[in-house]
């Protein structure tokens, strides 16, 4: 086993006497790369994004910004990040910094390093496209709109980066004026080489151990020896629980790499998607094939939360709160669970046992999701946050209704937020099926619906917002549906 160490700014620098619950962000401090900050420690301002060079999913190496607040260092080992200060010097200023400097987009800085980094990303994309012309052209390109610059920028690219002086509107300008990267730029061209291979990892230090595994055989191993310890894939909850909880788990097994959990496939019958798929990675393979998940992917925390997170973290930690929940519920998702003894499928719907608890057993981990085709020819995601983007769910509610010759065959309403553990409307279902599509009927399956559950009172929704809004989401469902004859088949 190679002794751990990280490639950061072209240098290599070793990680074996770092501790194994210390970020990203407090060891890169520490190397003396200042230039990312602590905002929040949560993942939610962006201030600490760094660039990781990732597997790409139509080139070989993709630049993927990611909150180093949240990740483990010893997670790095073997892998190469950019931070801001690689990117550029004071002296020969990289594209995204000098945009950012002559168009106004920095006041106090503090922020500035983190929207560097993410709008590097997005310069870099493959397949951003380029205006022809003057890329700070204030119209023109075909993907110009009110969240798509002229030059292809997509500012939910920056979603995550949150600024509390300067404003958005100079750093928006400075996204819209990016051009192509130059053929001689050597960050492009590092899209064009193979990315870091993953490598197996061992950090000790005192009491504390972080390991990487290089298969699932060797985790199963480590957790029938050790079943406390905390499983790791995006890290961006286990950011959380060590940096404002205190957690600190004895041994931490890092599981992002794992091939036999990075599977995607689309066979007749289902798709399978590996439980360690970033949700970015989701998204783009899944490439607009199950439109619910489509409309839920946007409204998933961050672009900077979403390239690291995963759907069998989301799931894993058993929240009432989370996203993914509601979408797979109504979409009749099956959980694909193994362990040393083999695999077994549970229903989504029969997964989730109460607060934070699920029928997985010690020593189980979750391998895959899977979504059986054919999908509901109606679908959608709705939800009720304080903010727009980056927020967690007071109410989400997850749609999938066949309807044929106007009257519903089938429905599945997955909620959150709404109970100890998402669940289905399995009431307002009842009330559908069989049922002509019409505003009588769905009238009355929302005074349903909003019975549905046992909402509490808290600090982001009162009980009876969110009652009221369960009954809300189905009649927009209605309003904003197709008729009957113009439901795609």
């Amino acid at each position: 086993m190679e002794s751990p160490s990280v490639t950061v700014n072209g240098r290599t620098v070793p990680l074996d006497a770092v501790a194994p619950h210390t970020s990203a962000l407090d060891w890169l401090r520490g190397e003396g790369l200042t230039g990312a900050k602590e905002g929040c420690a949560e993942g939610e301002c962006g201030a600490c994004s760094v660039l990781v060079a990732r597997p790409g999913i139509t080139t070989p190496t993709e630049w993927t910004p990611l909150n180093a607040c949240l990740m483990p260092a010893a997670s790095l080992d073997g892998q190469e990040v950019m931070t801001a200060e690689g990117l550029g010097t004071a002296k020969d200023l990289h594209p995204v910094q000098r945009e950012m400097a002559v168009r106004g987009g920095s006041q106090c800085g503090y922020c500035t390093p983190g929207f560097v980094c993410s709008m590097a990303a997005e310069y870099y994309r493959p397949g951003r496209c380029a205006h022809n012309g003057d890329p700070g052209a204030a119209s023109g390109g075909d993907h110009h709109d009110g969240e798509h610059g002229p030059n292809g920028f997509d500012l939910h690219a920056l979603s995550g980066n949150l600024c509390r002086c300067t404003g958005y509107r100079p750093i928006r300008d400075a996204a819209y004026a990016l051009g192509e990267p130059g053929q001689d730029d050597p960050y492009a061209a590092r899209a064009d080489q193979a990315p870091p291979a993953p490598r197996a990892t061992r950090v000790v230090v005192d009491d504390a151990a972080f390991v990487r595994p290089v298969d699932l055989t060797e985790t199963f191993a480590l957790l029938a020896e050790r079943p406390d310890a905390a499983l790791v894939a995006g890290s961006t909850d286990w950011g959380v629980e060590v940096n404002l909880r205190g957690t600190r788990a004895p041994l931490t097994v890092a599981i992002d790499r794992l091939p036999e959990l990075r599977t995607f496939e689309v066979t007749d019958e289902h798709v399978e998607i590996g439980a360690a798929l970033s949700l970015t990675e989701v998204e783009r393979r899944l490439d607009g094939r199950v439109p619910l998940l489509d409309q839920m992917f946007p409204q998933f925390a961050s672009r900077l939360i979403r390239n690291g997170a995963t759907l069998g973290g989301n799931l894993g930690t058993g929240s009432p709160i989370g996203d993914t929940p509601p979408a797979l519920l109504a979409l009749d998702a099956v959980v694909v669970l193994a362990s040393a003894d083999g695999e077994r499928q549970v229903a989504l719907a029969d997964y989730f046992t109460g607060y934070r608890q699920s029928v997985r057993q010690t020593g189980e981990i979750i391998r895959a999701v899977r979504v059986p085709l054919p999908l509901a020819r109606l679908t959608a995601f709705h939800k009720i946050a304080k903010r727009r983007f980056d927020d967690i769910s007071s109410v989400a509610v997850g749609f999938a209704l066949d309807v044929e010759d106007g009257v519903v065959r089938r429905a599945r309403i997955g909620l959150g937020g709404i109970a100890a553990t998402p669940i289905r409307a399995l009431r307002t279902e009842e009330a559908l099926t069989g049922q002509p599509w019409r505003d009588d009927v769905v009238r009355r399956a929302a005074e349903v619906m909003s019975r549905e559950g046992t909402p509490l009172d808290d600090h982001r929704a009162s009980s009876a917002y969110r009652a009221a809004m369960l009954g809300q989401f189905l009649l927009k469902l209605y309003a904003e549906s197709p008729s009957p004859q113009e439901v795609p088949a």
